[in-house]
């Protein structure tokens, strides 16, 4: 398949630049996978889409504050992406970073940031760096923590400085009420409208939830260049299934319910540790599975998902599952009806259509 078969056309006014009021108020749109019929609905709403015995897969990463704004010495601005630790002692932490302006930063580069943190290049392979972090009598690692910031995209604007009030709010809503393992670089944003009401009415009506853990890197963001999609690859990202997530996907499985996938990087984790016998393999490993059209699903059987960017991996997946024509005029509709995306926009439910 070609790239431009996964393109759409987007005005500036529908990339919501906050989030909603409250997280459970965004809007959802249920699409039929088999029909491609769709219907309006409230995310609060969400529990009568789904039956008792169903289970809801949900990805507990939590974000971690990994975008850093310094100088260097000539008195340059760069800002960095903490991608990976990889090393320390001696007073100093070594992360693996993006960097804008990669290029220009060379070894021995010297940058400084806010509280005396300060950091050399020492070395450089393609888009990403590797920066030593030191600091005079202070221990590194809450250091970068308080200077960092919530690595939004670039797509949800911000002032410079950012007002502190909309900072404030960016940390608490670009999580998830449930993250508890921290070492994400983006939200799995299909969470977001998640509140502990919802649960707790999603329980009333006897949809079980069960959590595993999928360190989302900027891999899944990666533009993809190649003019074929057959030619794009995944970089590898962390997974984690615990033994409970494998066996709660069994019982659901003999019992007749439904497997429900919390955002793609759910159904990226599943599909990949699948077994030949169709079982969900538990334990901890790397996930670079790139899901698009012909993929054919074993694990899971309805998907909540955000509306993705065109010619991304994520919107791929999405048409993998429900086709792509009928993805596309799904989000055509939702343009036409006001519909907010990305990240902080509304919501989609794929559903089987059973």
């Amino acid at each position: 398949m070609r790239l431009e078969e996964f393109d759409y056309e987007l005005p500036a006014d529908r990339i919501a630049q906050r989030p909603a009021e409250r997280r459970d108020t965004a809007r959802l749109l249920v699409l039929d996978r088999t029909t491609g019929i769709d219907e309006d609905s409230s995310f609060r709403e969400i529990d009568r889409w789904l039956r008792p015995g169903d289970l809801l897969v949900l990805n507990d990463t939590r974000v971690v504050p990994s975008r850093l704004q310094g100088r260097k010495a000539t008195g340059g601005r760069v800002e960095l992406l903490l991608v990976e630790r990889t090393g320390e002692g001696g007073g100093s932490v070594e992360w693996s970073c993006l960097a804008s302006g990669a290029r220009s930063l060379k070894p021995g580069t010297r940058l400084d940031f806010q509280a005396g943190l300060r950091a050399w290049v020492r070395e450089r392979s393609g888009d990403r760096i590797t920066v030593v972090f030191e600091a005079d009598g202070a221990e590194v690692v809450p250091l970068v923590e308080r200077a960092a910031a919530i690595p939004l995209p670039p797509y949800i604007l911000r002032t410079d400085p950012v007002d502190p009030a909309l900072a404030a709010l960016d940390r608490e809503r670009y999580q998830t009420v449930y993250a508890s393992n921290p070492g994400a670089v983006a939200a799995p944003t299909a969470g977001l409208h998640f509140t502990r009401e919802t649960f707790a009415r999603l329980e009333a009506r006897g949809v079980k939830t069960a959590f595993l853990t999928l360190h989302v890197g900027p891999a899944t963001f990666q533009p993809v260049r190649a003019e074929r999609v057959e030619d794009h690859s995944l970089g590898a990202e962390p997974v984690s299934i615990p033994t409970s997530t494998a066996e709660a996907i069994d019982r659901t499985r003999t019992s007749g319910g439904r497997i429900v996938a919390v955002g793609t990087t759910v159904v990226r984790a599943l599909e990949q540790r699948v077994t030949p016998d169709g079982r969900v393999e538990a334990g901890v490993g790397s996930c670079d599975l790139f899901i698009r059209p012909g993929h054919r699903f074993r694990v899971v059987d309805e998907l909540v998902t955000n509306f993705h960017l065109p010619r991304s991996t994520l919107l791929m997946l999405v048409c993998a599952l429900a086709g792509r024509e009928r993805v596309l005029a799904a989000y055509h509709r939702a343009i036409a009806r006001g519909y907010r995306f990305y990240s902080y926009g509304d919501a989609m439910l794929v559903r089987s259509g059973e």
